[in-house]
Parts: structure tokens; C-alpha cells; sequence
């Protein structure tokens, strides 16, 4: 009995160590960040603001195992709609292989995406980037970027599919996510 509680004791010890010592999932940008408000490069153009909507560049590292797609997604939770924040870019069907977007791969033709992935229509009515643009005289909102690792290849989502259904898919096929908060206001 002793000989088996010792092999059981050794065996956990091992799976702790291998599992502190694994690398954790993680998003980042040279574009974007916490420590500083988004550059107007990145914010939107219209609705008072005017940023050159270009979208930030990303990249992320140590998915989890078993990842067989990526997808972004980007929220503002302050926006004033009455709860359900807003969508400002997503993206699915990002390959395995991918480790990050580059600067401007948020266009709306999607030129820059690889090939197979899909922006889905973001809360200002159209697929691609759309960049921060708070109400003036208010606290800054907060925009998290998030890449998930998903289990499926591919999700099947309806041609016309709103950014919340995609969440929801997303969230229901994530093995693990990353993300960065980033700040602006007017």
C-alpha cells in the first residue's frame, strides 16, 4: 500500500511540475496595450471621430494543445447600449498555423486575412475593423482583444451570422483564450 501511495505521490508531483512549467496562452501587440490610450491611427473614422481605422496588429503564442483554429474577437463592455456592449471586429476560421494579424488585416475585403478566415459583421453594421469611438466627455472605455484557441477547424455559422451567435460558438468551442485590454476616450 505504501509502495503504491508513494508512486501516486511521485506521478502528481511530476504532472504539477510539468504543469507549472507550461507556457501560458498569450495575446500581444506592438500596436496596442494597457499602458497607454489607442494611437488615433487605430480609432475609428465617423460618428465624430476620425482615426484611420486601421486595425492593430497582434500576435499570440503557446495555444493550448489541440487547437485546430483561432478566432478575435474585439468588445467595448462600456458602451452605452443597454448591456450588451460593443462588437468591433470578428474573426473566425483563423488557421492553426496562424500566431497573429498583422496591421491592417482588419479590412473590410479581408485581403489580408489568410485564406479561409471570415470577419463577421461587427455592431457598426459591416465585416472588418471598426475602431473605438466613445461618446465624448466620458470615462474612457475599455476594448479587450481576445484570441481564442478552438477544437474545431472551422465553425458553421449562417451567412449572415451577428457577432453575439459567433460568440456564442466561439466560447462553445474555445479550449482556452488570451487577452489584452486596451483604453480610449474622448
Amino acid at each position: 500500500m505504501y509502495k503504491t501511495l508513494t508512486s501516486i505521490a511521485l506521478a502528481s508531483a511530476a504532472l504539477l511540475g510539468a504543469a507549472a512549467h507550461a507556457q501560458a496562452f498569450e495575446l500581444s501587440s506592438a500596436d496596442v496595450s494597457g499602458a497607454a490610450p489607442i494611437a488615433n491611427k487605430y480609432v475609428f473614422n465617423g460618428f465624430g471621430c476620425t482615426g484611420q481605422n486601421i486595425s492593430p496588429a497582434l500576435s499570440w503564442k503557446n495555444p493550448p494543445a489541440g487547437t485546430k483554429s483561432f478566432a478575435v474577437l474585439v468588445h467595448d463592455q462600456d458602451a452605452p447600449t443597454g448591456g450588451a456592449g460593443f462588437w468591433h471586429w470578428v474573426v473566425v476560421n483563423l488557421p492553426a498555423s496562424a500566431s497573429g494579424l498583422a496591421q491592417g488585416a482588419g479590412a473590410a475585403n479581408g485581403k489580408a486575412l489568410p485564406e479561409g478566415a471570415r470577419q463577421i459583421n461587427t455592431d457598426f453594421g459591416a465585416p472588418g475593423y471598426g475602431g473605438p469611438c466613445p461618446p465624448q466627455g466620458r470615462e474612457p472605455h475599455r476594448y479587450t482583444f481576445t484570441v481564442y484557441a478552438l477544437k474545431v477547424d472551422k465553425l458553421d455559422l449562417p451567412a449572415n451570422a451577428t457577432a453575439s451567435l459567433t460568440g456564442f460558438m466561439v466560447n462553445g468551442n474555445a479550449l482556452g483564450k488570451a487577452s489584452l485590454v486596451a483604453r480610449y476616450g474622448r
